[in-house]
């Protein structure tokens, strides 16, 4: 996982083989997203606002499950 600058999210990772987007929030409830292309990853990893580059690109737009609740 990678720690990010973020009131919203705490970490990210991401499985390039299947897909899978692994986000952490400050909440500690962590989800699995799938489907993500690869430059979809680059870009959150990079964005200058990862909470707002993840509402607006990520959440919502691919089939996610709940992997821990805090």
């Amino acid at each position: 996982m990678i720690e990010v600058d973020s009131s919203a999210i705490h970490a990210i990772d991401y499985d390039r083989q299947s897909g899978v987007l692994t986000v952490q929030f400050t909440s500690r409830e962590t989800y699995a997203y799938e489907a993500v292309p690869p430059h979809v990853f680059d870009e959150l990893r990079t964005a200058e606002s990862v909470g707002r580059y993840f509402s607006e690109h990520i959440r919502d737009r691919y089939p996610y499950r709940r992997l821990t609740r805090n």
